[in-house]
Parts: structure tokens; C-alpha cells; sequence
């Protein structure tokens, strides 16, 4: 994906210019929580913030005369510097520098962290600040948007680009992972309406209710459960091959429970790092997860600390 960005010679472009602004953002490993609420019928997720992130740096100098974005495919990171640096009057001109370490169209908020660090770039290149709600409308505009411009554990409107609430952080998580195969378009999955019934909804509106107080008051237990419903109620919107693999060795580990990316290629499971036989269920799944892939994900949950 990176034929085109050589990072070095990005390194010796950006010394050579005066006005430097960076950003980044984390990504997710999928969402805690997915479906469709009752009461209102919007879409909704409940993220899970992990070690993985996308970084941004915006070159800015007055004899530069058009936008540009390194790697040349970052289209999206591109249309949104424009929008933002428009409506603040700055001349759309600089080169625009995208570095992520997140894997594109595997539900793990490739795209949204792209743009949450674009836009704290274009912050921190020119001293402005761009609010939440303002780049949240901008990112509408552009596809759904996974949260990540806050700083935790949200649950949010994907499809409107809008916060429900935020809910915290995690504490220290390992998810061992595996990515079944592919690339999901993000904007053409959206489109399509979920296949939940009525009784279904209402459910997804009590989980949404219990995993947010979880999350709030650190219940990793009832954390673990719900996602481990979600993903099952997930199988019918996009099915997980290894879902009751990957489920079935989680309990015999007594792991928290099982985490997906919900309109995505992946599938985990979770691990307290407090847990006194964390090593013990590390190694053990490990050892079992490879007798599917040698492609073992390994991630970490994300926190402010």
C-alpha cells in the first residue's frame, strides 16, 4: 500500500520547509458494541481505543502552490484539509504527510484516525483549533466516522458523525487477534440497512446501557459479555468464520470475552493484563491461535496515562 511513500525522502522533504504542523490518532480494534437502538433507529458503536496510530504532518511554506498528500491514495485526508483550511481562510496550499500503522478496510478506524490527525496537523501547523462538532460535520461529509477524536471510550452515531456520550477509559487490555481475510468498503457497508428486528433493537438499547455504566465503573466482566453478544449478534450483518473458534478457546482460558470489528476482517480475543494468569492465557492462546494463522494481532488497549 506504501509503494509510493518513501518515508526518507518525506523525512528530507519536510526539513527543507519552515511551517511544520504533526497530529495523530489512535485507532480501535473493531467496536465493544454495534447495532441499531430501538428507540431511535440510528446506528451506533461503542469503540475500543487501541495502540495503533495514524500520524500527520502538514508542510506549509508560501511559494508552495497547490495541496498535496503523501501517500498520493490518502484521498480522503486530502478533501478534509481542504474543507478545513477553506472555511479558516488559510491558502490551500502545503504537503500533507500521512504515516499509519493501522491496516486499511479491516474495520480497525484506518480512515477516521487519517483524518482526526489531519486535522489536529492543520491545529498545530497554524495555532487554530478545530472543535470536535465542527470536525466531526467536516468528516460527515466525507464517510462514517468512528469516534476517535475523543480521548477514551465513546459510544456515537457512526453514520451522523454525532457523540452519544463518553464513557471513560479502559485498563490495560491485550487483544490477540486474527484477521480473516479481505477489505470492507466502509462507505458501501454503511449504505446498506441492518438486518435486526424490532425485539433485536431493544436489545442493542439495554447493552448499550449496561456496557456504558461497565465501562464507567471498570467492569471488565460485563465488558467481555457484551461484546461477546454483539459479536454473535453480529453473524448475521457479517459473519466471522472462526467466531465460535476463537469464542470456545476464550473460555477455556477464561479470557473477558470476544471483540470484532463489526463491518470489518477481524476477530479477537481480550485479556486483563491484572489478571494473575494473564501470561499463562497469553502464551496458551497464542499457542492455539496459531494452529489457524501464523498472522497473529496482537494489540493493546489505549489510555491517556
Amino acid at each position: 500500500m506504501r509503494a509510493d511513500y518513501n518515508i526518507k525522502k518525506q523525512k528530507e522533504l519536510i526539513s527543507t520547509y519552515r511551517n511544520i504542523g504533526e497530529g495523530s490518532s489512535f485507532g480501535t480494534f473493531g467496536e465493544l458494541l454495534q447495532g441499531v437502538l430501538c428507540d431511535n433507529g440510528k446506528n451506533f458503536l461503542v469503540t475500543f481505543p487501541i495502540k495503533s496510530f495514524s500520524r500527520a504532518t502538514l508542510v506549509f511554506k508560501s511559494s508552495i502552490k497547490t495541496l498535496t498528500v503523501h501517500p498520493s491514495y490518502k484521498t480522503k485526508s486530502l478533501r478534509l484539509a481542504k474543507m478545513l483550511m477553506t472555511y479558516f481562510g488559510i491558502p490551500v496550499k502545503g504537503r500533507l504527510i500521512i504515516d499509519s500503522d493501522i491496516e486499511v478496510g479491516k474495520g480497525l478506524a484506518s480512515s477516521s484516525a487519517d483524518l482526526v490527525a489531519t486535522a489536529r496537523s492543520i491545529e498545530s501547523c497554524f495555532g487554530i483549533n478545530i472543535s470536535n462538532e465542527l470536525l466531526q460535520s467536516f468528516m460527515n461529509k466525507i464517510e462514517p466516522s468512528d469516534g476517535v477524536m475523543y480521548p477514551g471510550v465513546v459510544s456515537y452515531y457512526h453514520r451522523d458523525a454525532k457523540l452519544i456520550e463518553f464513557l471513560g477509559e479502559l485498563p490495560p487490555i491485550t487483544i490477540l487477534g486474527i484477521d480473516e481475510g479481505g477489505n470492507v468498503d466502509t462507505i458501501e457497508f454503511n449504505k446498506t440497512l441492518k438486518p435486526f428486528s424490532e425485539r433485536e433493537n431493544m436489545k442493542y438499547q439495554e447493552l448499550l446501557h449496561e456496557i456504558s455504566n461497565a465501562v464507567k465503573n471498570q467492569d471488565l466482566d460485563t465488558i467481555g459479555r457484551i461484546s461477546t453478544e454483539s459479536a454473535f449478534l453480529n453473524q448475521k450483518v457479517m459473519p466471522k468464520k472462526h467466531l465460535h473458534f476463537m469464542n470456545s478457546l476464550c473460555q477455556e482460558i477464561n479470557g473477558l470475552g470476544i471483540i470484532i470489528s463489526h463491518s470489518g476482517t477481524c476477530i479477537g480475543i481480550m485479556l486483563s493484563q491484572e489478571n494473575p494468569k494473564y501470561n499463562q492465557q497469553l502464551y496458551t492462546a497464542q499457542e492455539r491461535i496459531r494452529t489457524l494463522t501464523d498472522k497473529l494481532m496482537i494489540c493493546f488497549s489505549w489510555n491517556t496515562k
